[in-house]
């Protein structure tokens, strides 16, 4: 079942993209859905495992009250020997960004094709196995260079990580992974959820602004610990963005010009296209004023207000921004797409907008 997240924080829009859908399976567990789609994963290293017998949770974005947050990858103790952990994914379906959460299960199932790294190749797990009750670590992508662990191979594994960091599967610009016939299987048996110490790390990373994406840009201080919900000893912070995550308007890039053709039966469709451009460019200007007074406005109320309240009144307020950027830029998108013809007319705008409280 899905559970809509508070209603405030969702924003209806039509796409008309045509996007690619997510398959649905009855025995999947879906917490939330939201219109907006996850930053790309970040770059960071792995820190080193504090024990053996960790199995390593890559990070992910979760979604709270002032937007996506990053909750850093960590080492966890496994609920039992020979449980492995399947990453949670963001999938696109019927317009919704949908949130599948991860469990352990004995082997790896399907997780979007999202490219999470350190083993977590969009497909399976390559960083170690069970053999009886002991964890074998792959040397190639763990990090286990401060803990004497004898149980150790070399497997070289071949990802795409450093090009594609997509975070969801599905939709506008999304993954088009499958799930194999394995992970079909793996989906439909007994999974055992996030532990109790891993609920404790994801809620404690939701507390801290510096993780939400509209305060660090994709670009987490904290993107990895060597233990959950420490995040004070042993850890790395990302050493570049996943990729572009637009907050205001003005991050977005140029509006494409229409293409230029002496072709008189394209001279309409040339003139829809030059009239939508100018309108745009004038709705991008409009909002990009709003949203600078909104800042100037920000920073003389909260003055005199402590740190921690003026980093929580900029998340709060640059949520709302990338919710009104994402929304005009998908609405622009879709508006472009739609001139297709000669004969075709430019569709008004969509209701549902967000605008200034």
């Amino acid at each position: 079942m899905i559970k809509a997240p508070i209603a405030a924080l969702l924003i209806a829009t039509s796409l008309g993209l045509g996007a690619l859908a997510l398959p649905m399976t009855a025995a999947a567990q879906f917490e939330f859905s939201v219109t907006i789609a996850p930053p790309p994963i970040p770059v960071y290293e792995q820190p080193p495992i504090p024990a053996p017998d960790y199995i390593w949770v890559p990070g992910y974005w979760y979604y709270g009250p002032y937007g996506y947050y990053w909750v850093p990858g960590t080492w966890v103790e496994p609920p039992s020997v020979g449980l492995l952990w399947t990453p949670g994914y963001w999938g696109w379906s019927e317009g919704f960004f949908v949130w599948s959460p991860g469990y352990w299960a004995p082997q790896v199932g399907f997780y979007g094709g999202v490219v999470y790294g350190f083993g977590y190749p969009g497909h399976g797990y390559e960083g170690g196995y069970w053999r009886g009750n002991r964890f074998y670590y792959n040397r190639e992508v763990t990090n286990i260079t401060n803990v004497q662990i004898q149980n150790v191979y070399s497997k070289t594994v071949v990802n795409n990580i450093t090009v594609n960091r997509v975070s969801y599967a599905g939709g506008p610009g999304g993954l088009t992974a499958r799930p194999t016939t394995e992970e079909q299987r793996v989906i439909h048996e007994h999974h055992i959820s996030a532990t109790p110490v891993q609920v404790e790390h994801r809620s404690a990373a939701g507390a801290r602004p510096e993780l939400v994406a509209s305060v660090n840009h994709g670009k987490p201080e904290i993107a990895a610990t060597s233990k959950p919900n420490d995040f004070q000893a042993h850890v790395t912070g990302a050493s570049r963005a996943g990729g572009p995550v637009p907050v205001h308007v003005r991050d977005l890039p140029a509006a494409p010009s229409p293409s230029k053709s002496a072709a008189s039966q394209e001279a309409e469709y040339q003139r829809q296209q030059s009239a939508l451009q100018t309108r745009h460019q004038q709705e991008r200007e409009s909002l990009a004023q709003m949203q600078e007074r909104d800042h100037a406005y920000l920073t003389q109320q909260h003055a005199n207000a402590n740190a921690q309240a003026q980093a929580q009144a900029q998340a709060a307020l640059e949520h709302q921004h990338r919710q009104q950027t994402e929304f005009l830029q998908q609405r622009q998108v879709s508006e472009m797409q739609s001139v297709h013809a000669p004969s075709a007319h430019v569709p008004p705008a969509p209701r549902g907008e967000p605008t200034r409280p």
